[in-house]
């Protein structure tokens, strides 16, 4: 389904681009215009169908019961990250299957140099583009949860990307808190502060670490090495 949706996109930015041309021909126009209509139909009956196998299945079912309280997580969001990521059964803790879908952190680094943070982008695209829209639609929705994420980090970087980023991120982890706790989403709960994500690594950690050579990293939370700075970490819980 998210390929078909890049289908169409790709005919609907060449059509587009046809009609704004110096020579315009009326017959190409016409094929991509009923190439447009067909990929369109295509996605509607593909959409049908991953409904229907989402509600016949118990165990699908029962778990979009969970997370579909939230505001912008529809049943084809939750059948794409469901099915990319197997029913997040091969991921042991949330910092596997934040590197897995490309929301970890790096830094730019080169030598003495460092550069901004950003994330690696290197995980799953599809689950990355159907938490881009999930994302526009929450803080649209101004859900408490997201609607402040989105807003501290915006006020703090004055990028309106790196707020949405932020909200794709904690999307994907608390719809894999719910899916492990067989916990119903709820707003007053996660907004009231009462749940604290475990962090990566903590901050006193990373402000004692040498620059000598030979020096060992800290060790992370999971006990894994962490060598991202305070500001790449904020940059998106």
């Amino acid at each position: 389904q998210p390929r078909s949706r890049g289908l169409g996109d790709v005919y609907k930015r060449q059509l587009e681009g046809i009609k704004h041309a110096a020579v315009v021909d009326s017959l190409v126009i016409k094929s991509l215009e009923r190439m447009v209509k067909q990929v369109e139909k295509e996605i509607a009956r593909l959409e049908k169908r991953v409904e229907k196998v989402v509600e016949s299945d118990q165990v699908l079912s029962q778990k979009y019961e969970l997370v579909k309280p939230i505001k912008g997580v529809g049943i084809m969001s939750f059948a794409v990250v469901a099915s990319e990521t197997d029913g997040f059964a091969l991921f042991k803790n949330q910092r596997q299957l934040i590197s897995y879908c490309g929301y970890d952190v790096v830094e730019n680094q080169s030598g003495q140099k460092t550069g901004k943070s950003r994330i690696s982008k290197k995980g799953n695209t599809h689950i990355r583009r159907v938490l881009h829209m999930a994302s526009l639609s929450a803080v649209r929705h101004r859900v408490p949860v997201f609607y402040q994420l989105y807003e501290r980090v915006f006020d703090r970087s004055s990028y309106k990307m790196k707020g949405y980023v932020a909200v794709q991120r904690k999307l994907l982890v608390l719809m894999y808190t719910l899916w492990k706790n067989d916990s119903v989403f709820d707003p007053q709960f996660w907004a009231s502060g009462i749940y604290k994500p475990e962090p990566l690594c903590s901050v006193a950690s990373i402000e004692a670490r040498t620059t000598t050579a030979g020096s060992k990293e800290p060790a992370a939370l999971d006990g894994l090495p962490c060598n991202q700075s305070p500001e790449a970490l904020c940059s998106v819980l």
